[in-house]
């Protein structure tokens, strides 16, 4: 092990770039992962199984999962500027 780069910052390797994602697909993925099990939650609260805890659950991803769809959206520019710097 190398002492050098503990002792002397200056002798550190640059970091590695951020790499580039793209949060649309992930935020939509999710969303859509949480309506499918909120329909299947539904589907049972109405065949009068006791699952409206899990349908609040199932609620509370997808307005979470809209909130940051609509983040991303408005804030896309920014990490993709950082993904197009040399």
């Amino acid at each position: 092990m190398k002492l050098a780069p503990i002792l002397d910052p200056g002798a550190r390797k640059p970091g590695p770039k951020p790499a580039q994602v793209d949060l649309h697909r992930v935020f939509f993925i999710g969303t859509t992962l949480w309506l499918i099990a909120g329909i299947v939650c539904l589907i049972l609260v109405l065949l009068g199984k006791h699952a409206t805890g899990a349908l609040i659950v199932c609620v509370a991803g997808m307005i979470i999962g809209v909130l940051l769809l609509i983040w991303e959206h408005f804030n896309r520019w920014y990490y993709r500027r950082l993904g197009n710097q040399k």
